[in-house]
């Protein structure tokens, strides 16, 4: 069974920077196209970042701020936010695939 396991989380000031981890277990032959999403209450998930064969894409959001990279051996995705600001505040979550994991919260204070 795939299982997606989120650390890194937190509470940070405005312009500070966190770093999220997400590793992947039970079967996985590959982990392109794993990412990150984020939701806020209330709203539906959106997209941050995802891991592709050749970099990385990313919402318009996070864009020179966040940067996504990634460790085939370990099947894991690093989310390097830096710059944080209050609007990134939300409930962050791995994705690949089908697949969710249990989401991991941030909190920006200004």
């Amino acid at each position: 069974q795939v299982q997606l396991v989120e650390s890194g989380g937190g509470l940070v000031q405005a312009g500070g920077s966190l770093r999220l981890s997400c590793v992947a277990s039970g079967g996985i032959f590959s982990i392109d196209g794993m990412g990150w999403f984020r939701q806020y209450p209330g709203k539906e998930r959106e997209f941050v970042a995802i891991s592709t064969w050749n970099g990385g894409r990313y919402g318009d959001s996070v864009k020179g701020r966040f940067t996504i990279s990634r460790d085939n051996a370990k099947k894991m995705v690093v989310l390097q936010m830096n710059n944080l600001k209050p609007e990134d505040t939300a409930e962050y979550y791995c994705i690949l695939g089908m697949y969710w994991g249990q989401g991991t919260q941030v909190t920006v204070s200004s």
